[in-house]
């Protein structure tokens, strides 16, 4: 069966220019994202994983090759695009209501339509008792939900999450990894993950890229298919049988200890 693709990267390449010559981040990489899956992207660090991110996003333009989503290039930052970072990045000084907005209110979208659905997201996913609180009121898991829940307040239509739990403690990343796998999967979303992490990239994912050492390249790419007699959860996920033989193959493509 075909499915839809969200995300097209055609031999995309990088080149930064510094003092000390150039780098060559990513070179004639290539992928297809469909339409709500989520994708993990592991690699060795400092491979350009992030930098794959930047590029999705328009935030920087690549130095050959195209990347097109819903079919169109990217030329420019997209509003189909959320992106969620390492850090949450909330303002200290607005409330929880005040800091789901502040992309609808860049976008000068605050409409009543608008408005109605962030009060929706919020009361779902358990944060409609604190949307008068601060962020330092919070714990780190409940900050990563509200960061998720600003990002969807825009409806994008991909989001982009780069190491977006790995400030928290294992425990708590446990729990936040599940509930925004979760939320991303009832919301329908296409999600490209970035992660150092390889069982986080196996349970949350429908399909685990794997890049080389700079310049990235695309290694392989493992279609996730996990044997469970409950729902499929990022929690759930790491009880299914095949779940280590996953994680022992990517480990040797990964090449941890060469």
């Amino acid at each position: 069966m075909l499915r839809d693709k969200s995300v097209e990267i055609q031999n995309l390449s990088k080149i930064y220019h510094t003092l000390a010559g150039e780098t060559l981040a990513l070179s004639n990489l290539s992928l297809d994202v469909y339409k709500g899956e989520i994708v993990s992207i592991v690699g060795p660090s400092g491979c350009g994983k992030s930098t794959l991110l930047s590029l999705i996003s328009g935030l920087i333009r690549p130095s050959s090759g195209k990347i097109y989503i819903d079919k169109e290039e990217v030329k420019k930052y997209d509003k189909k695009i959320g992106y969620m970072f390492q850090n949450d990045n909330l303002f200290e000084w607005r409330t929880i209501w005040k800091n789901v907005l502040i992309g609808l209110e860049v976008q000068d979208r605050l409409t009543a339509e608008r408005l109605a659905k962030v009060t929706n997201l919020l009361n779902t996913y358990g944060l409609k008792d604190f949307k008068n609180y601060y962020p330092n009121q919070l714990s780190g898991g409940m900050r990563q939900r509200v960061a998720l829940i600003r990002t969807l307040a825009t409806e994008p239509e991909i989001l982009l999450l780069d190491e977006p739990f790995s400030a928290l403690d294992y425990q708590t990343r446990l729990m936040v990894a599940d509930e925004v796998g979760t939320i991303i999967k009832k919301e329908k979303k296409t999600a490209i993950l970035v992660t150092h992490d390889i069982s986080e990239a196996i349970s949350m994912a429908d399909r685990v890229v794997v890049l080389s050492d700079r310049p990235a390249k695309v290694k392989s790419i493992h279609e996730i298919n996990l044997t469970l007699d409950v729902a499929r959860t990022p929690l759930t996920s790491r009880k299914a049988p095949e779940f280590r033989d996953y994680f022992n193959a990517i480990w040797k493509e990964l090449d941890i200890h060469g």
